[in-house]
């Protein structure tokens, strides 16, 4: 099975709730569809307790668009990191606090690990009829029938920040699973079988979700 979790946001203790809540075997993969960081109380150690996860289970981890601009502040240099200058306007400080930054006298690093961590994030990642994606797909590329072809295609800065395609139809032969965009209810956005949302809003009050595929079972803290 694969257990797509949606934005975290720093609330490493939904996140640990959640994860004891799902019926794991050693078997089943766990896709993070990314934002770690910002506006939750400790994203710092959010990505420790993901890194322990990984030693247990096959995971993989997509970025946000939180983890672009908190790179880019950084000064990392790639056409997946940017927006730096809208870092701390975004809930980027409680980022930089966990990580000490705010003490560093000029002189802030990462744990190495952490490196590793956000240096090996994914844009995406297919696997049979489901595309994970943090934010969604352009419209351009949406008209395609081959989604390999269309991810190729695809630009960083949609994949990580595009809302205005999300419940659209289109011929890509998958279901995207994506986040970023939660509803006003907080609730899993379903639009079958183009699209599952699963941003609900963890940070803002909302529940932390993981969605259960292929049989789509949702599991919420």
């Amino acid at each position: 099975m694969i257990y797509a979790i949606g934005d975290i946001h720093g609330m490493v203790h939904k996140l640990q709730a959640l994860i004891e809540e799902l019926p794991l075997t050693p078997d089943d993969h766990l896709v993070f569809i990314g934002d770690y960081v910002d506006r939750g109380s400790n994203p710092a150690a959010t990505v420790g307790y993901l890194l322990e996860l990984e030693k247990q289970y096959s995971c993989t981890f997509l970025m946000g668009n939180h983890e672009s601009m908190f790179l880019s502040f950084l000064g990392w240099e790639a056409p997946q990191y940017f927006g730096g200058e809208a870092f701390l306007q975004n809930g980027g400080e409680t980022t930089l606090t966990s990580y000490g930054y705010f003490e560093a006298d000029g002189k802030f690093s990462m744990p190495d690990d952490h490196v590793e961590f956000y240096k090996n994030l994914k844009l995406w990642y297919l696997h049979g009829e489901y595309l994970f994606v943090h934010a969604g797909l352009s419209r351009d590329v949406m008209a395609f029938s081959d989604v390999k072809y269309a991810l190729e295609q695809e630009s960083p800065r949609e994949i990580l920040w595009q809302r205005a395609t999300i419940d659209l139809p289109h011929s890509l032969g998958v279901t995207i699973v994506y986040g970023h965009t939660p509803q006003p209810d907080m609730q899993v956005r379903w639009n079958l079988p183009y699209s599952i949302g699963i941003d609900t809003g963890c940070v803002y009050g909302g529940l932390l979700t993981a969605l259960r595929l292929p049989d789509e079972t949702v599991f919420q803290v």
